[in-house]
């Protein structure tokens, strides 16, 4: 059985940037949903009890909970409490990018700083790419370094549709020593 995974920080310490309301709500309802759910799915079908999450996120039953869980799983880690390090070159050098894709992807998805698996594919650089939403970017073989939950309910009590302004103030509370750690 899948679970929430508990968070190494408190819910209010990534204020102002993003609210204490917010991040409750988005771990403990929204997060614990697609749990709630692929657990019921699992459950109620024996031949799936013994598949990884990642073997779950890609079959039909159930990719959509599966996916639910994994993207949130790795957001949750990538992001903390405000100076915990600094942003790399090589992702301040995608920063204009990832906040233009952020920006206008479409409804509600993820906009994500990749790597690719195998270092000949794409000359073994970062990427920015979009994913509609619980689609991830285990499903193209790349490997999540950085991701930015657009979905309505990550940002709706404190910017309402004012996506620019949540974009913004997230930078401010992402892990750079996760991410970086992430980059090799």
């Amino acid at each position: 059985m899948f679970t929430l995974p508990k968070l190494d920080y408190s819910y209010d310490s990534l204020e102002p940037f993003i609210d204490a309301k917010t991040m409750e709500i988005h771990h403990t309802k929204h997060h614990q949903t697609y749990i709630d759910k692929l657990n019921a799915i699992v459950e109620a079908n024996p031949n799936l009890k013994d598949k990884t999450l990642e073997e779950l996120c890609l079959l039909p039953e159930t990719k959509n909970m599966a996916r639910g869980h994994y993207n949130h799983s790795f957001f949750w880690q990538i992001i903390g409490p405000a100076g915990s390090g600094t942003i790399p070159d090589e992702i301040n050098s995608l920063k204009d990018e990832f906040n233009q894709k952020a920006l206008t992807l479409f409804g509600s998805g993820w906009t994500w700083i990749v790597k690719n698996d195998l270092p000949a594919q794409a000359g073994g650089k970062l990427e920015v790419i979009t994913t509609p939403n619980q689609d991830s970017p285990l499903l193209t073989g790349k490997i999540q370094v950085l991701g930015l939950d657009l979905w309505e309910h990550a940002y709706y009590l404190k910017f309402q549709n004012r996506r620019v302004e949540y974009i913004d103030a997230w930078w401010n509370v992402v892990n750079w020593q996760k991410v970086s750690s992430l980059l090799k």
